[in-house]
């Protein structure tokens, strides 16, 4: 943790610098020339939009643990975003893409829950002082980790309680949480852009994502329009509308489950944050049956993506690349854990020839959950957002019993 104040304390000047970065990330990548061109052919502009904000928070310039704006885009613009997104979406082509997606959700927890103990037994063999040189402790705080990776914050904060975490051991296995997690989906978002080559080692058949995206897209020119400010109103009028009555019905139904069935915290079933997320999402797919789906014709998902690439940068500025230093055996675990995690999804999607769509977003869905899986999602276009929602729910259904069977197995390979 940093305990230092940072530069820029006001997060509205921080949100006027963020934007700034955005603004200018995109006037760069719509130059025409030549060096603009060729940066960008290597380095994607969404991978821009997470990392610069990361390297102003690494050097102090801003706070991403004091700042209130990755809550405000991920509690206003992400189901904002979900809704718009969602309008235009072909519930029934998202439906074919058929069962490999859910293999590839699953191969990515399976990866997760055995990561954790293969991790410890390979530094306790190789080399047991990395982690402080009490490698038994150590175990206890990874549990929190297979709780966030594997489902979200209320399976993390259920892994504190199960296997008494102390509040030190937890503080250092957040920071190595968040980065590394971090570091991972910079890797993806270069990954979405070289999908097809990453496709072609792999032998996939991806033409049902292209199906998908292509009837979107042909949609959306058939319907396309210059909007007027009237049709700006109403899109914005309704994805904060939804945004609003998934607020409302999220702050009941998440207390009230607490208050008659707490037993189904395990399931997430009592995070607020979780009922916003669903109820976003299924009623931007219950809109896009209904003539609101026009709305795509005057740039809904261009809003919903300009609302994705702010969280996108709200996400970046909640990485310190500097902390590594502090606690660098830790960080070789957690990178060695990823490292299982990633090749048991390249295995099983080369046998499977699974398209790299499914692994990204298979493994987003567990390491990042509902705020960036869809971000993952949409890298590949912004109709395929829906999917990681999706895919994260049922992380968040799986997230605890996934977490708790890993902290058992990383408990009997520390000999504890």
């Amino acid at each position: 943790m940093n305990d230092t104040q940072p530069l820029i304390t006001n997060d509205a000047v921080v949100f006027g610098l963020l934007m700034i970065l955005l603004g200018v990330i995109f006037v760069t990548n719509n130059s025409k020339t030549p060096f603009w061109k060729k940066f960008y052919t290597y380095v994607p502009s969404v991978l821009l939009c997470y990392f610069l904000p990361s390297i102003f928070n690494s050097m102090g310039i801003i706070s991403g643990e004091d700042s209130q704006l990755y809550f405000v885009a991920s509690r206003y613009l992400l189901p904002a975003s979900l809704v718009l997104l969602t309008l235009s979406t072909d519930f029934k082509e998202v439906m074919k893409l058929g069962s490999k997606a859910i293999i590839m959700f699953l191969t990515g927890t399976v990866g997760i829950m055995i990561g954790g103990p293969l991790s410890i037994m390979f530094f306790a063999w190789v080399a047991p002082d990395v982690v402080g040189g009490d490698i038994h402790d150590i175990w206890r705080g990874m549990t929190t980790i297979a709780g966030s990776w594997i489902g979200g914050s209320a399976n993390q904060a259920a892994m504190i309680e199960v296997f008494q975490v102390d509040e030190e051991l937890f503080s250092k296995m957040v920071t190595v949480d968040v980065i590394v997690a971090n570091l991972w989906l910079a890797v993806l978002l270069i990954g979405a852009g070289k999908s097809k080559q990453i496709d072609a080692f792999l032998k996939a058949d991806a033409s049902a994502i292209e199906g998908v995206k292509n009837k979107i897209e042909d949609y959306q020119l058939s319907i396309s329009k210059i909007p007027t400010m009237t049709d700006l109103m109403i899109v914005l009028a309704v994805g904060f509308g939804v945004t609003g009555i998934s607020h409302a019905l999220a702050d009941w139904i998440g207390p009230w489950i607490g208050a008659n069935f707490p037993e189904l915290a395990k399931y997430s079933l009592t995070s607020s944050f979780f009922w916003l997320v669903v109820i976003a999402t299924t009623i931007g797919l219950g809109l896009s049956f209904t003539k609101c789906r026009q709305l795509e014709g005057v740039g809904a998902s261009k809003v919903g993506s300009l609302f994705i690439y702010i969280l996108v940068a709200t996400i970046g500025m909640q990485m310190n690349v500097i902390a590594i230093v502090d606690s660098p055996g830790l960080f070789l675990v957690g990178i060695v854990w990823m490292l299982v995690h990633i090749l048991l999804l390249l295995v099983v999607a080369k046998l499977i020839k699974a398209p790299f769509f499914f692994v990204a977003v298979g493994s987003q869905a567990n390491v990042g959950g509902a705020a960036s899986a869809p971000v993952v999602a949409s890298a590949f276009h912004p109709s395929l957002a829906p999917v990681g929602v999706l895919l994260a729910v049922l992380g968040y259904a799986l997230g605890t019993y996934g977490a708790y069977t890993c902290g058992v197995l990383m408990q009997l390979v520390s000999g504890q």
